[in-house]
């Protein structure tokens, strides 16, 4: 009798599971990571509930506009080609975390994603330069000392005005990107989605922070903020800067470089706390 009821439970505990488990893959993947209880969704798709502009005018202005389109969060400047930007941030805060976000930006604005930002836009940045001369991916110090890993640009091929092949050149040595580690411009180049969303994925911890960046699952790019070697940056300065913790933003850049009309999109924003 004891074997037979085993059999059962076990034949039960299977179904119970299977059935959970193909609930879960017919779910939006934000809706999925939920239910697993890792995942927060921080864009509901529909509204910019939970998020805000920067209050006050910093240097790229005094805010941009953003507004809800598709999906998407869409920002441009205001009005477009005045060099108005800004940033939006989340009014969460967060410190050692790992973040997901899709983006599918117009060729030619020069953007990026803030980690453990304030309200004044001064943060540790990932670059999200789509234009020539450009990165996406390496670690910039935005308004805290312009200390920057980058370690190659990337150019891009345009025909009738749209943009169809992207390449990576000018690689810089490890003495000068200062990279734990970086991928090479070919790698980046495979990655990428020319005129598709794409995935950025990050992971910053630690109080000297380590930021590790991906690119629809290729790694671009790791940043040890505690070993990380350059004249203009100084780890104790950005520390107490920003502290532990943080908004994560979106920017739209200010100045006349943003091509007049040119938007950025961002959706499908997941984090978690480690």
């Amino acid at each position: 009798m004891q074997s037979s009821f085993d059999s059962v439970s076990r034949r039960t505990f299977f179904r119970e599971t299977a059935a959970t488990t193909a609930a879960l893959a017919v779910l939006p993947l934000d809706q999925a990571h939920a239910a697993e209880g890792k995942w927060i969704n921080l864009f509901d798709g529909k509204s910019l509930a939970g998020w805000h502009k920067n209050p006050q005018r910093i240097g790229h202005g005094t805010g941009g506009h953003w507004f809800v389109e598709d999906g998407a969060i869409v920002g441009e400047q205001d009005p477009p080609g005045s060099g108005n930007g800004g940033i939006l941030l989340s009014d969460r805060k967060f410190g050692d975390f790992e973040v997901k976000i899709d983006m599918n930006h117009d060729w030619g604005p020069c953007s990026g994603f803030f980690l453990r930002s304030n309200d004044k836009g001064q943060c540790i940045q990932v670059m999200v330069d789509f234009h020539d001369a450009g990165n996406i991916g390496h670690i910039y110090g935005e308004g805290t000392g312009a200390f920057n890993s980058r370690a190659f640009d990337i150019n891009g091929k345009v025909n009738d005005g749209k943009l169809v092949a992207l390449t990576g050149d000018n690689a810089r040595k490890p003495s000068e990107h200062g990279c734990v580690y970086t991928c090479t411009p070919s790698e980046w180049v495979k990655a990428w989605r020319v005129g598709k969303w794409n995935t950025l994925k990050v992971r910053c911890v630690g109080k000297y922070p380590r930021i590790t960046t991906w690119l629809n699952g290729q790694k671009i790019c790791e940043f040890d903020g505690e070993s990380f070697k350059q004249v203009n940056y100084d780890r104790e300065k950005v520390h107490s800067t920003l502290g532990d913790k943080g908004s994560i933003a979106v920017q739209v850049h200010g100045g006349g470089g943003w091509p007049k009309g040119a938007k950025v999109r961002w959706r499908n924003i997941l984090i978690r706390e480690l």
